[in-house]
């Protein structure tokens, strides 16, 4: 049995397809999905989507969203999202690296705030990129 899985973003279709088995990256913590999960709608949280598909785990990078699980349907409508295969290492490095010193730079609260926001985002396009074995 499988689990339809669509990930949409303002701008594009990121997935559309069947798989075994997702965790997702909620509000309130992470949670593994299985086909005949109980109905939910959460919060999804800047991570890591995680997708098995036979034996093989996908990773894609979430920036934050909106999850409908239901009838063997995940629809997860989010900000912005990757696959951990299209984000290239040296560049989602380099991203980070500017966003950590951007941090330590920032002066007040409302800079703090989207510095912190920036870093989680940079770590998890390099997260993503992290094969599952």
């Amino acid at each position: 049995m499988t689990l339809n899985l669509c990930v949409l973003t303002p701008n594009r279709i990121v997935w559309d397809s069947e798989v075994k088995e997702i965790i997702l990256s909620t509000n309130s913590g992470q949670i593994g999905v299985l086909p005949n999960h109980a109905p939910i709608a959460t919060a999804v949280d800047i991570g890591i989507l995680r997708l098995r598909l036979n034996d093989q785990w996908l990773k894609i990078a979430l920036m934050g969203g909106f999850a409908r699980i239901g009838n063997n349907e995940i629809t997860i409508l989010v900000n912005d999202a990757e696959k951990g295969s299209d984000i290239d290492p040296q560049e989602a490095q380099q991203t980070l690296e500017i966003a950590e010193a951007n941090l330590s730079r920032a002066e007040g609260k409302r800079q703090t705030i989207e510095a912190n926001l920036a870093v989680r985002r940079a770590r998890t396009r390099v997260e993503a990129i992290n094969v599952i074995s």
